[in-house]
């Protein structure tokens, strides 16, 4: 389960729009004391704004890190799904084997 967020994303939303909409354009530092969050937090919502906008290829964006979380999720399940399926065949396999012997 992920840590929950330390700042609403009212405020992600509105410290990037300030940031954008400013000119010249604030440091990010003065910003980020300005409105009471860390400076490196919001340099990285910034950067994820970029690449959201399609202006930073060196990130991905929102929707393509959600789809990778989604897809490593849905296989580690697949794996786990054929472990099992493995375990089960090999089981079955031993009990119908005809030269078993039964005790």
């Amino acid at each position: 389960m992920a840590a929950p967020k330390k700042y609403p994303d009212e405020l992600r939303a509105r410290a990037v729009r300030l940031y954008r909409e400013s000119d010249p354009k604030p440091t990010i530092r003065r910003l980020a004391d300005h409105l009471g969050v860390h400076h490196e937090a919001l340099r990285n919502w910034i950067r994820q704004a970029e690449a959201d906008a399609g202006e930073r290829s060196d990130r991905p964006t929102t929707d393509m890190a959600e789809e990778n979380k989604r897809l490593r999720q849905e296989n580690m399940e697949l794996r786990r799904a054929n472990e099992i399926l493995k375990a089960a065949s090999a089981y079955f396999a031993a009990e119908l084997d005809p030269t078993r012997r039964r005790s």
